[in-house]
């Protein structure tokens, strides 16, 4: 971090946090709130002396809580920029008649209480999102004693605890006597691989993180009785498996079995109740230390930061990858990139190999200084737009000007537009044509899959990135669903014009199934909100003329979804056998009256 704080070509922003993100690759403008530090970075020499002084105790958060700071501190060792900054909910200085000690104490005149949070534009030309995680709270998991009993601690905890700058400068003691325990044991998947309480998922790195530390502790206190509660030991990795072995021969006792029940007996030590599985048996351990191998979460901003650059998230609530094989840092977002734990729980060597590929992709898209856009773009046909305005309206990236004042026709911006469609679907005029998309080579798709026995198929419209990669995915996990699905890919659920609706039916389709990302989740900002108000609109239109709305189905599949999309296969094709072939010819005849006749 100091190396970034002294590169000449970094700007590095601390205690800020991102506003809002507007554009598209190349051109992305970004703001950014730069809470107010209220200590004057550059003349700040850290020297101290204002610490001394300062009467407000609050707890580290950096040493979790095991040791106390001032309201005027550092937030950890070798922090950059190296300046103090002040909690202004906490100081009483603010009120130079309460306090105002620091403001004395300070020679070079840095601390200033009329600072105020500031606003900063930065214009880049691609985003890397390395947001890192969120450790597990296991204050829910009761049973095992968290917040109640003092010697109980989570594994972050415990590495404040043994780390030389750390509260006890790197002594392992006990909170409640602060005298080295004889014996400690590690709860594994504390959090991780739950059906209940905590997440489903792996963690990834608790296994060998607790291996570690347990290597620590014998080689410090070889006469320490250490036991690890586990599951399964997952150490897969260069060289992990041996440290595994190590630990074992070392003399640390891997019990497989989760404890049910932690009790703290009369000399603060912890009672574990524990099934050993390997035996069968019941088994009770005395430790005076339990150290509770927490799991990671995506981090806390990671919804808000989701819409604003209208990325994709697993179901884990992770940053969800363009590909996981062909592209793993790249977004579905052209220019965004993921580093770290914001796609998924990473060890640091995962994570620095993933930054160094996220940096080369950036470096890749930069490097030539102009960047080639696809060629799925809207274009205006200027003979029949009237200027309405609606495709302006509902473009999600406004790369579409309209001045209705003069009638003068839309202009599309090509290196903006993302090529979603949403224009193209809502023109009441045809004006729009959406190249590689266009009207045509979607109805012939359509037609042509409808050509023969149509009234045994599943016509399908999958958005690319989210409903069709569901698709994908489900036929990579060897799901089973209907052979009968035919699907006919568009970029976006925005692109699906009523009339590709209307077009199916009158060509004997049973049942018509629109299908994109989740509302939120949209590779295209809020395309899909148009998606529903559309199919909404089509339902409606379907009662008045009497056929029945149900075969026209809208469903939200993500990528990640491939259970998802095979389960509501089995539901359409249901659905599609209690379709008629009566029911069919009078949807047909209903459609192929003028429409004056309809109305």
């Amino acid at each position: 971090m100091t190396d970034v704080g002294r590169h000449p070509k970094i700007t590095l922003h601390t205690m800020s946090e991102i506003s809002d993100v507007k554009g598209y690759v190349g051109n992305f403008k970004v703001k950014i709130l730069k809470r107010a530090r209220y200590v004057e970075e550059k003349e700040c020499t850290a020297c101290g002396d204002c610490v001394k002084v300062c009467p407000v105790i609050r707890p580290d958060e950096f040493n979790m809580g095991l040791s106390s700071r001032r309201a005027i501190f550092s937030p950890f060792p070798q922090a950059v920029p190296s300046a103090y900054a002040i909690n202004i909910n906490e100081c009483l200085g603010h009120n130079p008649s309460v306090c105002a000690k620091c403001v004395e104490a300070c020679d070079k005149k840095c601390i200033n209480f009329h600072m105020s949070d500031e606003e900063i534009v930065e214009e880049v030309g691609t985003i890397i999102v390395a947001t890192g995680l969120t450790p597990y709270d296991p204050t829910e998991l009761d049973e095992y004693g968290y917040t109640r009993f003092q010697n109980v601690l989570t594994s972050l905890e415990f590495e404040r605890l043994v780390n030389a700058g750390g509260p006890s400068k790197g002594k392992l003691i006990r909170p409640t006597d602060r005298k080295p325990p004889k014996s400690v044991g590690f709860i594994q998947c504390v959090g991780s691989r739950s059906l209940g309480k905590g997440k489903e998922y792996c963690s990834n790195t608790c296994c060998m993180n607790t291996i570690k530390s347990t290597l620590v502790l014998k080689e410090h206190f070889p006469d320490m009785e250490i036991k690890v509660f586990y599951i399964d030991i997952r150490a897969f990795g260069k060289g992990f498996e041996d440290l595994y072995m190590r630990s074992k021969r070392l003399g640390v006792q891997f019990i497989r079995g989760l404890p049910g029940n932690v009790e703290e007996t009369a000399e603060k030590s912890m009672r574990v109740a524990v099934e050993n599985t390997a035996t069968g048996k019941l088994e009770f351990h005395d430790l005076d230390m339990l150290v509770l191998a927490i799991g990671m979460e995506p981090a806390k901003g990671t919804r808000k930061l989701q819409e604003m650059l209208g990325l994709q998230l697993t179901p884990d609530g992770f940053f969800l990858e363009a590909h996981p094989k062909l592209q793993p840092v790249d977004a579905a977002t052209r220019g965004v990139f993921y580093a770290g734990c914001a796609e998924s729980p990473k060890d640091i060597k995962e994570s620095v190999t993933q930054a160094s590929a996220a940096a080369a992709r950036a470096i890749r898209l930069m490097h030539k200084g102009e960047i080639l856009t696809e060629p799925i773009t809207s274009e205006i046909d200027v003979n029949l737009c009237k200027s309405c305005g609606k495709c302006a309206e509902v473009c999600p990236y406004n790369a579409i000007s309209v001045n209705k004042k003069e009638k003068i026709p839309a202009v599309v911006n090509t290196a903006a537009c993302a090529g979603c469609g949403t224009c193209a679907a809502e023109c009441a005029f045809d004006a729009i044509i959406m190249n590689h998309y266009t009207d045509d080579q979607i109805t012939h798709q359509a037609n042509s899959m409808l050509e023969e026995e149509p009234e045994s198929k599943i016509l399908v419209f999958a958005c690319n990135w989210c409903s069709y990669a569901g698709a994908d995915y489900a036929g990579v996990s060897r799901l089973q669903y209907p052979s009968n699905v035919r699907l006919i890919r568009t970029m976006c659920s925005g692109r699906i014009d009523e009339k590709f609706i209307w077009q199916a039916f009158k060509k004997r389709a049973p049942v018509v199934l629109v299908s994109g990302c989740h509302i939120g989740d949209c590779h295209y900002i809020n395309a899909n909100h148009w998606t529903e108000k559309r199919i909404a609109k089509v339902h409606k239109k379907m009662e008045k003329l009497g056929i029945r709305p149900d075969r026209l189905q809208l469903k939200w599949i993500s990528a990640a979804e491939g259970i998802l999309f095979s389960e509501f296969m089995k539901r359409m094709e249901e659905l599609r056998k209690g379709v008629s072939v009566e029911e069919i010819d009078a949807t047909v005849a209903i459609l192929e009256k003028p429409e004056k006749e309809k109305k």
